[in-house]
């Protein structure tokens, strides 16, 4: 290795050091926030599979290194929650808050014995696999998205076998929710997290999620906005003072009911085309469920982009932003595809595939220190670093947020 190679590893070493005092001042030992930083450092440069001896490898690090790097993830006894929380407060004071969402990751599995595991649809590929399902929130901020909370969606025998839980190590608390739970668990986390900004969530309720309604309910209890992706046969509530019930597919096929806008697209030849959106002419309520937290119903707006060719369906939307335009709205809603982006690279990127994540705490430990992996070389840059996703966001404008937390919620905060 050079000098100038020496220097920049030494300098980077340094960087990381600070970061780690900053996001893991939680971990009151030392010698927990040593392996952190050694984990961190083995995350961002350990080519392949980042397996605790590969790692261990990596870092040069002494014979015996690969086992304490095992143990501060799957022995030692830390609470990731504060950890997450103080990365959720460094990533936002890194720039501007656009947007809170959630996605979904899969991680295949062999076996039976990683906690969580469970055959499921893969609705990319239309194939049952065998894995894990986790959930994620991420912050949007500018170009970047950053994971900062996960849950372990927990089903089938997990739920119930007393035997398998033990093994696992998973808290009696943590039971089977709906997903839709898991979403509004992160809201209230946020919320309740007064240091954390105050933006808009984006959410795609159009896939894997069993209660639509309920999400936007939960959301609208604690006074957040929202723009929410929702599929064509949910159902709205319209007109005063006996409400219609209809679904905003049927409502955007009324006559009169739709307000057409052209938007102009770039396209990748550097021409430009026009892209048709409806808005709903009115306001909509969702139901009772969705009142606000001083009791009175709350409306919204229905977006509605149209099938151009027949193969792919409308699409459409539901926000509580009534006073911002069109096109900001729709640009907000990209920040879902953002997160999709940066799921894909945090799972293939940062070891989420190598960690064979049989006990619940050790798989929260390796997806707290996947997630200040992909922050710290967001934020920092590290040799190798590929840019962020590029998708240009609006800035959300300051709001309401109610600081109330569900029982039993495990979010940010909470």
């Amino acid at each position: 290795m050079s000098s100038w190679e020496v220097r920049v590893a030494a300098g980077e070493r340094e960087r990381l050091h600070m970061f780690v005092e900053k996001v893991f001042n939680s971990l009151h030992r030392a010698e927990q926030r040593r392996w952190a930083r050694e984990y961190l450092w083995g995350l961002l440069h350990t080519p392949g599979k980042k397996t605790p001896r590969r790692m261990a490898e990596a870092g040069l690090l002494p014979a015996g290194a690969a086992h304490g790097l095992h143990q501060f993830i799957n022995g030692s006894p830390w609470n990731w929650q504060p950890v997450r929380c103080a990365l959720a407060g460094t990533v936002a004071a890194g720039g501007p808050a656009y947007a809170w969402t959630c996605a979904d990751l899969l991680i295949p599995k062999q076996g039976e014995h990683s906690v969580g595991v469970h055959r499921r649809l893969d609705q990319a590929t239309g194939r049952t696999i065998n894995c894990q399902r986790a959930l994620g929130l991420f912050l949007s901020t500018g170009t970047r998205c950053f994971p900062l909370d996960w849950s372990l969606v927990l089903d089938g025998e997990w739920d119930w076998d007393d035997l398998r839980r033990r093994r696992a190590r998973i808290p009696e608390e943590e039971t089977g929710r709906p997903v839709g739970a898991y979403v509004v668990g992160f809201a209230a986390g946020v919320a309740a997290h007064t240091q954390l900004p105050d933006a808009p969530w984006v959410l795609n309720l159009t896939r894997r999620c069993d209660d639509a309604s309920g999400v936007m309910a939960g959301l609208a209890r604690r006074g957040l906005d929202f723009v929410c992706e929702v599929e064509s046969r949910q159902i709205v509530l319209i007109g005063r003072p006996a409400p219609r019930v209809i679904t905003v597919g049927e409502l955007m096929e009324e006559p009169h009911a739709r307000q057409p806008h052209v938007l102009m697209r770039q396209t990748e030849h550097g021409g430009s085309r026009a892209v048709r959106v409806n808005v709903y002419g009115g306001p909509v309520r969702l139901s009772q469920r969705g009142a606000g937290k001083d009791g009175v119903s709350r409306t919204y707006q229905v977006l509605e982009l149209p099938s151009t060719d027949g193969a792919q369906p409308p699409r459409y939307w539901i926000t509580s932003l009534m006073s911002r335009g069109v096109e900001e709205v729709l640009t907000l809603a990209r920040s879902q595809s953002t997160a999709l982006a940066t799921v894909a690279t945090v799972r293939e990127g940062f070891g989420v595939l190598d960690f064979e994540g049989r006990s619940f705490p050790g798989w929260h430990h390796h997806m707290t220190m996947v997630s200040a992996a992909y922050a710290y070389q967001r934020l920092y840059g590290t040799p190798g670093a590929g840019s962020a996703p590029a998708v240009p966001l609006p800035v959300a404008h300051a709001g309401t947020t109610a600081h109330y937390a569900d029982a039993g919620a495990k979010g940010l905060g909470a």
